[in-house]
């Protein structure tokens, strides 16, 4: 009589498990129809209807609604990667040179009236920018993690002796390789082999972070030294500048980004972006209260969805802001 029943439990959960599976699949289905349908069809329909209501293009209705920052820009972005016309197409994939003779194309290819509307190109410009200028600040990101570390190299040298010379100023190294740098969280006597994963770009962060925020850096680092709670000082902030790299390479950046640099991100910007992911790490790392080192892998993911959690928000912008009482 038991198997009997458990028999029916299972059956009943099978079918249960299909009949929602199968749901799942519908409602998929359904949605790819729709999109497809709206792509295609209905969204060329409304484009078109609200043009002649409101006399103004789809991308002069977006400028017009939003204020500047990533509701505008990834809007804009979206209408331009939808559009079936080359030009506004081709407008991804800009140098700044070529910026604003483009942008007259588009002004002709949409038949803008910009006296009727003499913020429009400016406001376009301003997203142009923004959207172009990420993909050109990866490559140049990309670029440095590709470089790798050379100890024949002087200014690489100069550097990674620079990041010492800042985290413990009152401490001398007795020699380019030696155990020392352990003080400071690298894994070796020579740091060079921690540079593997990403390259330059990972000496670059650590040195910048160093340099412009010299009195956090050290007080991160003596939080890395605890005896119960420390890390890994430099290889922590490598394993950082993946994450920032990642998220960046992901697309996920560009929210803050769109919101945080009114024109075409730096590098400079990327850099702060790691100083923000290496001082709020360190707080949440010490709030956590790990049991271990042996626990990072768990708090480095659930400090890497907590940063993408932020990244959703519209408004998001994460830069690094000191606590004062510490």
């Amino acid at each position: 009589m038991c198997r009997s029943k458990a028999s029916v439990n299972c059956l009943h959960e099978l079918y249960t498990s299909k009949k929602i599976h199968g749901q799942c699949l519908s409602c998929r289905m359904l949605g790819y129809i729709w999109q497809c349908f709206y792509s295609s069809c209905l969204r060329f329909w409304l484009k078109w209807f609200l043009r002649l209501v409101t006399g103004r293009c789809e991308l002069q209705r977006i400028c017009a609604r939003c204020k500047a920052g990533a509701l505008r820009t990834a809007q804009i972005e979206h209408s331009l990667k939808s559009s079936k016309s080359k030009v506004l197409r081709a407008a991804l994939s800009l140098k700044e040179n070529d910026l604003d003779e483009h942008l007259a194309q588009i002004i002709q290819e949409k038949r803008v009236k910009e006296q009727k509307d003499p913020t429009f190109k400016a406001n376009l410009r301003q997203c142009l920018l923004q959207i172009n200028g990420y993909s050109e600040l990866f490559e140049a990101v990309e670029e440095l993690r590709k470089q790798v570390f050379d100890s024949e190299n002087k200014e690489h040298e100069n550097m990674l002796l620079k990041l010492w010379d800042l985290l413990m100023p009152s401490v001398k190294l007795e020699s380019r390789i030696t155990k020392q740098w352990g003080n400071i969280g690298f894994q070796g006597d020579d740091p060079k082999t921690d540079f593997r994963g990403m390259g330059m770009l990972g000496l670059t962060n650590l040195l910048f972070f160093s340099e412009n925020h010299t009195d956090v850096a050290r007080q991160v680092l003596s939080h890395a030294s605890h005896p119960r709670l420390g890390y890994s000082y430099a290889i922590v902030g490598i394993n950082l500048t993946e994450m920032a790299y990642s998220l960046m390479k992901s697309d996920a950046l560009k929210p803050h980004f769109y919101n945080t640099v009114s024109g075409k991100p730096q590098m400079k910007h990327f850099h702060h972006f790691y100083c923000y992911l290496a001082y709020e790490f360190d707080k949440f790392w010490l709030e956590e209260e790990p049991e271990s080192i042996m626990e990072f892998n768990r708090y480095r993911e659930k400090f890497h969805d907590k940063v993408k959690g932020q990244l959703q928000m519209p408004e998001v912008t994460l830069i690094m802001t000191v606590d004062q009482e510490k």
